[in-house]
């Protein structure tokens, strides 16, 4: 029997400027954002049958579609865009599970604000 684990792909810290937000400077103007997410990709063996990229989950895709999907159009909620991002990661072939931050740097002088949202299996 070959040896497996839970497989967990993660991104942390993607930074980019994405047009969010309700209040008035906020739609004027793209602000800076943080994106973590964690794509659990359920069971795998310790070693891949072969070492082509074209049979594991490219996390550069992953990193393109996170930064597509949040600077697609202007979205009012934080809510509403971590809700469109966590279902597109999901329909990623192989994601059981996603657990995904997305953080407003600069709304406060004083902290960040983020929501997470966790969908799929953990």
């Amino acid at each position: 029997m070959t040896p497996a684990g839970t497989q967990i792909l993660t991104l942390s810290g993607l930074r980019f400027n994405a047009s969010l937000g309700i209040l008035e400077e906020e739609r004027k103007a793209p602000q800076p954002i943080q994106v973590d997410a964690e794509l659990n990709l359920g069971t795998q063996p310790l070693m891949p049958n072969d070492d082509d990229i074209r049979n594991v989950l490219d996390y550069r895709k992953v990193r393109r579609i996170i930064i597509e999907e949040c600077t697609a159009e202007h979205v009012n909620l934080l809510e509403t865009l971590i809700g469109k991002l966590a279902n597109r990661l999901m329909q990623l072939p192989g994601v059981v599970g996603a657990r995904v931050k997305i953080a407003k740097l600069e709304i406060f002088e004083d902290c960040e604000v983020a929501i997470r949202i966790e969908a799929g299996h953990w």
